[in-house]
């Protein structure tokens, strides 16, 4: 099939782009760089020995993408392109409702007027709130403690809605959480402009001596270690479950978890971490982040048992692999 994947150049989007033209996808990219790099698709590229299609456009332009829609015959969308900082979506609501919210109706519209009938959106599992965990797909999502996480909410019901008034229409809606470490290959991983939000980037950036050492945001949880736990994912996991739902998505609206189905807190984490690269990582606790919940983890046994997904990759995985990526001279270099 023909996918175009919106945010290809970022960090999920870039890995997924790989995993599709692995298993004989062709892919056409949809990205503004707003959070990515052009030479990302470059290297991507040398990855797959494929010719990428890159349109350098915003997704909340609907001239733009109805452009791609009309030089290529699509056959599915995978739809990433939207802002994801639960932090930054505080303090500039409005940049998140905008974004994310228009990027998903413009595509919407373009699959519905150039008959694109296969449609996956990178959802989170922070549209569960603060409901118990595991989560599990049949529950109802709760109001959540940041924008960003209303932004996905609300996204998910305009395709639940789409769906529903569309009856040749597949959706697929992801939900998932802490996506780590990068491709075997070193080439492409997490490379965030600035200190970056995310832990494991954090962690690489304190050990290589770029940050002095690792903030811990809050130690007064009620959790076994007093850290916020996670359900890390190797970052090709979920890019390879991404494959898996366009690949095998049924009419109408489904919503799967992808997910390991354990939970992690930070300081196993980077326990993790000193245990697979043999380096130590210096930290300190402060105070919480707003937004910011106790413990979530998924249960991810509807996508192995509907399309065959599971995750195979461990935190020793993830942790080896984010080192390598880090140390990757040139991927260093390319990724300025």
């Amino acid at each position: 099939m023909n996918i175009l994947v919106t945010g290809g150049a970022g960090y999920i989007g870039s890995h997924t782009c790989v995993s599709l033209l692995d298993k004989g996808h062709k892919v056409i990219i949809a990205d503004n760089f707003y959070n990515s790099r052009k030479s990302t698709v470059k290297l991507l590229r040398q990855i797959t020995s494929k010719e990428i299609p890159l349109y350098q456009v915003d997704v909340t332009n609907q001239s733009a993408v109805n452009k791609i829609f009309s030089e290529h015959q699509i056959d599915g969308v995978i739809h990433f392109a939207g802002y994801k900082a639960v932090g930054e979506s505080l303090e500039v609501p409005l940049t998140y409702y905008w974004n994310n919210i228009i990027s998903t109706l413009v595509l919407a519209k373009a699959s519905r007027k150039y008959d694109v009938n296969r449609f996956v959106f990178s959802s989170s599992a922070t549209v569960y709130g603060d409901n118990e965990v595991p989560f599990v797909e049949t529950m109802n999502p709760l109001p959540t403690t940041n924008p960003y996480g209303e932004t996905k909410a609300m996204c998910e019901r305009i395709l639940l809605d789409f769906s529903r008034a569309n009856p040749k229409l597949s959706v697929a809606l992801l939900r998932y959480f802490n996506p780590v470490g990068a491709h075997e290959s070193g080439l492409i991983g997490e490379k965030p402009d600035g200190v970056p939000n995310n832990l494991m980037p954090y962690i690489t950036q304190v050990v290589k001596g770029k940050l002095e050492k690792l903030k811990i945001f809050g130690n007064d949880y009620p959790t076994k270690d007093a850290t916020g736990v996670r359900d890390y994912i190797h970052v090709v996991d979920l890019a390879e479950g991404h494959v898996s739902a366009i690949d095998h998505i049924q009419k109408g609206a489904h919503v799967y978890n992808l997910g390991t189905g354990r939970g992690t807190s930070v300081l196993e984490l980077v326990k993790a971490f000193e245990k697979a690269n043999g380096i130590k990582v210096p930290y300190e606790f402060v105070s919480r982040r707003p937004g910011d919940i106790a413990i979530c983890y998924a249960d991810a046994s509807k996508a192995k048992r509907e399309f065959g997904w599971t995750a195979k990759r461990d935190v020793i995985d993830m942790c080896r692999d984010a080192w390598n990526f880090e140390n990757q001279s040139k991927s260093l270099v390319e990724y300025k």
